[in-house]
Order: C-alpha cells, then structure tokens, then sequence
C-alpha cells in the first residue's frame, strides 16, 4: 500500500457546530465551476443550495444572482451579503433529519428531495408548483412516500439496477443496506400522508423495503455503514447495466459490489472508517472508491483493489470529495476535511497518475523518446533501471565534462521516492 503526500490545500474558517453530513460539493452558482451546492431539487435545470436543519426547516438559496456580478473566479471565496444568506423559500417538514440526497430516484427524469432521519425513517418529497406560475418561491415540496427500516439510516444514494432502472439505497448497520421501491403515480402522489406510503392497498409503512445483507466476513449488526452507489466505470460503463456501489463501517471493512450483488473486492483496514466519496483521481473515466477515518487516515482503491493513503494530520469532524476550482479557475479533484478546530482544509489538484505501484524504468520506457536518448549515449540492451545506470554511469567516466559535447543529447536519471510526477 503506498503513502501519498499531498500539499497543496485552502484553509477555510468557520464558527460553530458542522454536522459530519452538512457539507457536500457542487455547482451552487451555476457558473460550471464548484462550490458547496447540492441540487436540482425544483427540476428548473438549475442547481440551488439546500439546508435542512433537525428541526426540521427546509431552505432554499440561489448562489447565481448572488454570484452574477463577480466578473472572474478569484473572488469565489468572499464572504456573501447578509441579503445573499437569506434563503428565498423556506418549509417545514418533519423533524430529526440525519441525511439528505436530491436525485431521480424513480427514472421520470425529474429530481426528487429523499431526507432519513435519526428515527429510522426515510421519505421521498417531490418539489410542486402551480403550471401558470414562473417564480420558483411559489412551490412546495409534496410528500411522495415513507418507508420505515429496520436499522439506522446513514447514507442515502441511488445506483443503477440490473435493468439499468435508478434504485433507491439506503445503508443500514452491519455492513447491510436496503433497496427503497417507489410504488407511488402522479395520479396518487398528492393525497399521500406522513403516516404511510403513498401506494392504494399497501400495507404499512415498511412495505416496498427490500433488506441485503453482504456475504463474508461476520460484523456486528450494530456498526455503523455507509455506503456511495453509481461508481463510474468509464469507457466500459455502457456496455455493462449493472452499476458498482461501495460500503464501508466503522470497524473498517471496504467492499466495492454491483447491483447483481456480486462482491468484486473486499478490503480490511484497521481504522474506523465513517466516510464514504467518490472520485476520479487518476482522470481516465473511473471513479476510484475513496473512505476516511476519524483519525484523518484516507484510503483511494480503485475498481482492481489497488489502494492508496493519504494521512490528514488531525482528526476529522466531517469529510468530502469532489470537484473544487482551484487557483488556476478550473476544476480538479479534491479532497475536503473539517477539523474539530473550525478549520475547512480543501486539498486541490489530488490528481494521480496511475494508482498501481510501478518502477521508474516501466515509467521511462513508456515514452517514445527515452530509448533514443539511451541509443545516442552509447547504452545498448538493457534488464534493469541498474543496468542502465551502470552505463551511463560508465559513459560519464570515459567522457568528463571537460570532453562532454555540448550538443549531444543528455537524459537526467533521478532516484528517489517514488511518487506520481512526470520524469523527464
């Protein structure tokens, strides 16, 4: 397993108490460039910021107007008016919410708002609003289905189905988690209440809960799971239906699975894993699998199971990644941690090069002009990156710089740690 040392970061201050699940990445300005957001939740095509709190208020905020006056991105991190913090529409729904995922979670192609809450509780809400009506304030979200679980909910995600249908997920303890069905029409989705799904006939709220349990290692059904579902598999993710999602639990179990439940890895770490992202580091159309610990240890696999670290040097209060528009104005991977000293690190440009483990020589022979500049300083075959400093080694004792030609190609060999750079 190989250590990685990222440095370049943003420091970000903050007051008071951050939930771990209060903070994400996104487009909140629409400008394609990044910052906290979260989504399209009133299908408009634009993204809005949402924030509901455990009393259960929901709030929206538009970013764009507030945004549309900075000419460039270098002002991205001012501090907004207090006129640009206020939300433009406000609800109550009810209380103790824990997690919140805004997606399409049925395949109608429009988003819907699903909260779980501390009670073992998910619902589904719906943003509403009058067909004559132009302004966005004027919704409102409509309670689409409840279901009830069986353990505590700490993630919600969708991932696609065998059929290549959205699926509902939902993590539930014991490295478990549970597929949500939504059984509700447009006819019905109005005259559903709190108190039960939406569906004519159905039989409680727990109906349309369908429980998994991952085979394998033994945990104990009261640890805490998390789990991220629709992984990138790049160029090959069309001619493959089923979708990869990943779990992770507070004893440190990894697994990478696809919707056909079948196990494609399983990885044991000895931290206390209690986040779970994903992100393409390596820039080649899959996202890697990327889990933190509360002690700031993070781990980078890849679909093959080749893991990375990264050691964050404090503990770790809430944790993301994404995309975040770094000091050049364009987006790169990143990874962001909350310290419990109000203290928002963003560590941009994590871009890595290849995730498996290599040698400078197989680095050195996949560029065309590395055996030219070999041929022209007299070094012939070669086994080992040895041999070839042995030889060049050799060309510089019967050549001293004093009887060197200028004009004869020179190749700077450097050895080291290994790391992720480009060699020339």
């Amino acid at each position: 397993m190989r250590s990685l040392n990222y440095v370049q970061r943003v420091s970000l201050d903050f007051v008071g108490t951050l939930f771990p699940h209060a903070i994400c990445l996104g487009d909140a300005d629409n400008d394609s460039l990044t910052c906290v957001a979260v989504g399209d939740v009133c299908n408009k095509g634009k993204n809005l910021v949402v924030a509901v709190g455990a009393e259960g208020w929901f709030h929206l905020f538009d970013l764009t107007a507030a945004n549309a006056s900075k000419a460039d991105s270098s002002s991205q991190h001012e501090l907004l008016s207090s006129d640009d913090q206020k939300p433009f529409f406000t609800q109550h729904i009810p209380a103790n919410t824990k997690v919140i995922l805004i997606s399409d979670i049925d395949g109608d192609g429009r988003c819907e708002l699903v909260v779980g809450y501390t009670d073992r509780v998910v619902r589904a809400f719906r943003w509403e609003e009058p067909s004559d009506s132009s302004d966005a304030g004027s919704g409102q979200l409509v309670l689409l289905k409840k279901w009830l679980l069986e353990g505590q909910v700490d993630s919600l995600s969708v991932n696609p189905g065998p059929e290549g249908l959205p699926e509902l997920m939902v993590s539930q303890p014991g490295c478990g988690y549970a597929i949500l069905l939504c059984s509700w029409t447009q006819q019905d989705s109005s005259s559903s209440g709190d108190e039960g799904p939406a569906t004519p006939g159905s039989e409680g709220p727990s109906r349309d809960v369908v429980l998994h349990l991952t085979t394998g290692r033994i945990h104990n059904k009261n640890v805490s799971t998390h789990l991220i579902g629709s992984i990138s598999k790049g160029s090959k993710e069309e001619s493959s239906k089923c979708g990869l999602f990943a779990l992770c639990t507070l004893d440190g179990t990894l697994k990478l699975m696809d919707s056909s439940e079948q196990l494609l890895w399983s990885v044991q770490v000895d931290h206390q894993l209690f986040a779970l992202q994903k992100l393409d580091v390596t820039g080649d159309g899959r996202e890697e699998v990327v889990a933190c610990a509360w002690d700031g240890q993070t781990y980078i696999i890849d679909h093959n199971r080749t893991v990375v670290r990264f050691q964050f040097d404090e503990n770790v209060n809430a944790f993301c990644a994404g995309q975040y528009t770094c000091k050049e104005g364009k987006n790169s991977p990143c990874l962001v941690y909350v310290s419990f000293n109000h203290k928002i690190y963003i560590y941009w440009k994590v871009e890595l090069e290849r995730m498996e483990s290599t040698n400078l020589l197989r680095v050195l022979e996949e560029k065309p002009e590395f055996k030219n500049h070999l041929k022209a300083l007299g070094v012939g075959e070669y086994t080992s990156l040895e041999s070839v400093i042995t030889k060049l080694i050799q060309f510089r004792l019967e050549y001293p710089p004093t009887e060197f030609t200028p004009t004869s190609p020179v190749f700077v060999v450097v050895i080291g740690q290994e790391t992720n750079q480009e060699y020339s």
